[in-house]
C-alpha cells in the first residue's frame, strides 16, 4: 500500500509530464515565441514554472535550502531574459528536484498541517500541492498553445 506522499507524489510526477514532454522538442529558437500581444514568451513560461516550484519547495514545504529570486513573480511579465535554453532547462530540473525531494520527506500526518500564504491564502498542505499540481499543468497548456501557434 502506498503513503498519502507516496501517491501525491506520483500524481504530481505524472502530471508534469505534459510539461517535460514539451520541454523535449524545444529549440532555442522557440524560446521568444508568442501569441500575438500576449505578454509572455515561451521562456518566460518556462522559468515561471520553475519559479513557483521553488516556491512551493520553501514557502509551503519549509525547504531551509531553497534560495529563490522569483523573478517571474516578481516582475509579472516577460522581461525579454529567459533566452538560453540550458539554463532554463537546468533551472526547472533544479526545481523539480528540490520540490520533489522535501515533499517526499512528508509523513501522512503533515498533508493534513494548515499552512498560510498571501498567494492562496489558507489551507492544508495537500490543498496546496494541488495548486501546484494544477499551475504547472496550466501554463504547460499554455507553453503547447505558444509553442505550436506563437510567432517571434
Amino acid at each position: 500500500m502506498h503513503s498519502k506522499t507516496e501517491l501525491l507524489l506520483e500524481l504530481w510526477v505524472e502530471s508534469r509530464t505534459r510539461f517535460t514532454k514539451l520541454l523535449d522538442g524545444i529549440t532555442e529558437a522557440d524560446l521568444g515565441k508568442k501569441l500575438g500581444d500576449s505578454p509572455n514568451s515561451a521562456g518566460f513560461l518556462i522559468r515561471h514554472i520553475g519559479d513557483v516550484e521553488l516556491l512551493f519547495a520553501k514557502n509551503v514545504f519549509g525547504d531551509p535550502s531553497v534560495k529563490v529570486v522569483a523573478k517571474t513573480v516578481i516582475d509579472q511579465l516577460d522581461t525579454g531574459e529567459w533566452t538560453n535554453l540550458e539554463e532554463l532547462n537546468g533551472y526547472v530540473q533544479d526545481s523539480f528536484k528540490k520540490l520533489y525531494s522535501i515533499v517526499s520527506q512528508q509523513t501522512d500526518e503533515d498533508w493534513e498541517q494548515i499552512i498560510s500564504t498571501k498567494e492562496f491564502g489558507t489551507k492544508t498542505k495537500s490543498e496546496a500541492f494541488g495548486r501546484i499540481v494544477s499551475h504547472t499543468a496550466y501554463h504547460a497548456g499554455q507553453l503547447a498553445i505558444v509553442l505550436k501557434y506563437g510567432h517571434k
